[in-house]
């Protein structure tokens, strides 16, 4: 990409999107369109069409959605669809429409079969049944990667989509009834200290395994891949390495500095047993994730430990 190209990051404002602008700028790209949401209903289609007919932009990364953890997305079901359908079609149609240069589109590694074999591979899309607690939104993101392949087949598109596995870092969401799991135990330790509570309670087992990806990794993995990949498919964005629940719990305890006890409620669901991407096609292109579990954790603490 050439430095002065108009790039359009929608979702700026979230976790994803505001990591992306940042790595963008540190890289010297100046050109960047954003809207709120506010300023632009991606669900809407006449709204995407005017401001794409408007703004012309050469580079699109699709970072907007809706997101929540496993309360959110088994709660609001139908507009964790709705909603992510809508945004991805009205993004990339008007891209095609409007001659974006390349548009990279952000997926989940929920796409995945609940009990595919463990490291997930790219060919794993589709060959099994999803967990049942965020299958609407998986179907979403599944529905966005085909999207993506049919009209790079059909009219020649060049874009692409990337699969990030669990995320953390700076704008995280730390709401307790719809963050992801790291965000929400950070701000359990956090306020268990600072009430001096005797517990703190987490949900199911803390037997299942996850793999967690500083979002500043992301992003600089997502401007490699907009600059070196140029194939129809998928591509696994994580660490390789993953942590259960517990350890994770036992990690950000240490990290926060609490020290009262750990209980669990097993009235509460666990989710998928394992979920660890296998990321050697992207390491073989060339990039690997930089940023430890505990200095990344650590220093996200620090930064917003008022949380």
């Amino acid at each position: 990409m050439n430095k002065s190209a108009k790039i359009y990051v929608a979702g700026h404002r979230g976790m994803v999107g505001s990591a992306i602008v940042r790595r963008l700028k540190r890289e010297g790209f100046e050109n960047i369109v954003t809207r709120t949401s506010r300023e632009l209903d991606l669900r809407r289609q006449d709204e995407v069409e005017q401001f794409f007919y408007r703004e012309k932009p050469e580079y699109v990364f699709l970072a907007a959605a809706k997101v929540g953890g496993i309360l959110a997305n088994n709660t609001y079901r139908g507009e964790f669809l709705y909603d992510n359908l809508m945004i991805e079609a009205n993004v990339i149609e008007a891209s095609r429409k409007y001659g974006v240069r390349k548009l990279l589109f952000m997926g989940s590694s929920c796409i995945y079969p609940k009990l595919a074999p463990q490291p997930l591979k790219e060919e794993y899309l589709l060959t099994g049944p999803l967990e049942p607690t965020n299958e609407p939104y998986a179907i979403a993101k599944i529905a966005g990667i085909k999207l993506c392949d049919a009209y790079r087949s059909q009219y020649g598109c060049n874009f692409i989509s990337v699969m990030p596995t669990n995320l953390y870092g700076p704008n995280d969401n730390y709401d307790l009834q719809n963050s992801h799991v790291l965000p929400a135990l950070l701000r359990k330790f956090h306020e268990a200290k600072i009430n001096e509570e005797k517990e703190v309670v987490i949900w199911g087992t803390g037997s299942p395994l996850r793999e967690f990806l500083h979002v500043d990794d992301l992003a600089d993995a997502c401007l490699f891949l907009m600059e070196k990949y140029d194939e129809p498919g998928l591509v696994n964005i994580g660490t390789g390495k993953d942590i259960s629940i517990k350890d994770l719990a036992l990690l950000i305890k240490n990290i926060v500095g609490y020290e009262g006890e750990i209980v669990h409620d097993l009235s509460k669901p666990d989710g998928t047993p394992r979920k660890l991407l296998d990321v050697s096609r992207l390491n073989k292109m060339g990039w690997k994730a930089k940023i430890g579990l505990e200095e990344g954790v650590r220093g996200v603490y620090e930064d917003y430990g008022g949380l």
